[in-house]
């Protein structure tokens, strides 16, 4: 087998640079990103923050589309602009800063409203990966979310007013692969050992090992045997109860050696099968999402347009129902265990074997699904990856942020009900709400110009916004007070944090790994207070 060929002097110098995230997101991760290409609708201090933590991990390429000449407002809160920035566009001086971040990323400035290319040239959107837009009017939140929707682009709405900031995430459907849940159930297979995993547990005779091959036996050998020995009087059942779990536990205690005392040797890996009884014993079976989402409408009636996800949910439907004997392949992972070099590596290749062998099932199905279709070949690696993941698969179908502008039932209902509660955070969601309509009306921000007026104006958009929404009276009207006083300026702490928050939410949807936020998140910068809510 021929070695790895080195890598070349700019491969190592990439993995130094982006050595921390590709612990996160692996090499195919960091591929997707730099393959991106991100849309910023508006260089505001919060747009410049969030394009900032994009360009740093190594994205493809951003444009900025912003119209707007620079000010001395402008100046005052976004970091990517000089004091010779003034009078010249927003969107090509902000670039231009934020390019020299990381030279590897390619920058384009589009000096055109939004509207004006909805309009003209409409089929500009669809290439990006995701688009995020700032300081929107709310004619042009309903315009460009209805087109983005409609072409299956994801899109970023995002507010920085004061104290408060808030995003919200439109996801038509977002297929995760690679969730990464804090907790991943392990894999093992002891209540239903594939045959050379069968072989291998039945392998060994605990009672007739000496000392120092005792003290090194993995302890999922260590349960399997426990099990086997608990059985033979439980009718060949399998442990479940915590009662049942703690029985096992006893025969461990047994299976130790005793020194000359009759004490128990301490074993590191006794000690380990102990801990291990809990998880390791989890029956193997098809979870109730994994299922709903195999027999999904879209996994079933495959067409060419269908999307590889789609296709590779129904060779998985093909492996479950036929080699699978209704499991899923094989994970092929194995944990950090005390024993030998030797009886660790071969449990591991007997599991990582298995698991190749359920892959290459899969991928012969998902050809098979292709070469019907004629549709565009699915390479080994993203079925293998899919199949590793198989157990974790996650999907989002999201609703569209025009919809949620129109205030149907269901939304309604849902902002009253949450209304209702004192020091909710979604009173901060009407407010923004309403500074946005404000914007619509008057072309600028509440308490811009005039702060008392302004009051009074900003409680009408309030009012018809609650009754829209067949609600109560606003709870305080301190909120309104404030929301003129901010004067729709940006706090660049706030958007700095909130420029984070929605960069890794642009990462994930890049990469298509980790779950991103469904579907709004209001920020409190007073209080440091968060909520989410699902619209």
């Amino acid at each position: 087998m021929a070695s790895p060929s080195p890598k070349s002097p700019e491969q190592s110098e990439k993995t130094k640079q982006y050595d921390r995230q590709l612990r996160l997101w692996g090499d195919h991760g960091q591929t997707a990103l730099e393959n991106g290409h991100i849309c910023l609708v508006n260089a505001t201090a919060l747009g410049t923050e969030i394009l900032k933590s994009i360009v740093l991990p190594g994205i493809g390429a951003v444009t900025i589309v912003d119209e707007n000449i620079v000010s001395d407002e402008d100046i005052g809160s976004n970091f990517f602009l000089e004091s010779s920035s003034k009078n010249l566009n927003r969107g090509s001086e902000a670039l231009r800063l934020i390019i020299e971040l990381n030279p590897a990323v390619q920058g384009y400035a589009v000096q055109e409203p939004p509207d004006q290319i909805l309009q003209e040239n409409p089929e500009f959107f669809k290439n990006f990966s995701v688009v995020i837009a700032t300081s929107l009017t709310e004619k042009t939140i309903i315009n460009l979310s209805n087109h983005l929707w409609e072409i299956n682009v994801p899109f970023i709405l995002c507010r920085s007013v004061g104290f408060l900031g808030s995003f919200r995430i439109q996801l038509k459907e977002h297929a995760i692969i690679e969730s990464h849940p804090d907790n991943e159930q392990l894999d093992l297979r002891l209540d239903v050992p594939f045959q050379t995993l069968f072989n291998y547990l039945n392998s060994f005779d605990i009672d007739e090992l000496d000392l120092k091959d005792h003290g090194h036996i993995p302890w999922i050998v260590i349960i399997y045997k426990a099990v086997q020995k608990w059985q033979i009087s439980n009718s060949n059942s399998w442990p479940m109860s915590r009662k049942e779990k703690n029985e096992i536990k006893a025969i461990i205690d047994q299976f130790k050696r005793l020194d000359e005392n009759g004490m128990p040797i301490f074993e590191e890996n006794f000690e380990e099968a102990l801990r291990a009884v809990n998880t390791a014993l989890s029956p193997t079976f098809l979870p109730v999402k994994i299922q709903e989402l195999i027999y999904n409408s879209s996994a079933i009636n495959l067409t060419k347009e269908s999307l590889p996800f789609w296709i590779m949910c129904s060779a998985l439907r093909g492996f479950v129902e036929s080699e699978g004997n209704g499991k899923l392949p094989v994970r092929g992972t194995l944990p950090d265990m005390t024993a030998s070099t030797d009886h660790y590596i071969t449990l591991q290749n007997i599991y990582r074997n298995q698991a190749a062998i359920d892959s290459e099932i899969v991928y012969r199905k998902v050809q098979e699904i292709v070469a019907q279709l004629h549709c565009e070949s699915i390479s080994e690696a993203e079925v293998k990856l899919f199949c590793r993941h198989a157990h974790d698969l996650h999907l989002i179908k999201g609703s569209s942020i025009a919809a949620e502008y129109q205030f149907s039932n269901p939304v309604s209902s849902y902002i009253a009900q949450y209304l209702e509660e004192p020091d909710i955070m979604m009173v901060h969601y009407i407010l923004l709400r309403a500074a946005e309509m404000f914007l619509s009306e008057h072309c600028r921000a509440p308490g811009e110009w005039e702060s008392e007026s302004d009051i009074t104006k900003l409680k009408t958009c309030v009012s018809k916004l609650l009754t829209d929404i067949s609600c109560s009276p606003f709870p305080k009207d301190d909120h309104i007070h404030e929301m003129c006083r901010y004067g729709g300026a940006e706090i660049h702490s706030v958007s700095a944090f909130l420029g984070g928050c929605v960069a890794h939410e642009a990462i994930k949807i890049i990469t298509k790994q980790y779950k991103p936020v469904n579907n709004t998140f209001i920020y409190d910068g007073a209080s440091t207070n968060t909520a989410t809510f699902i619209f």
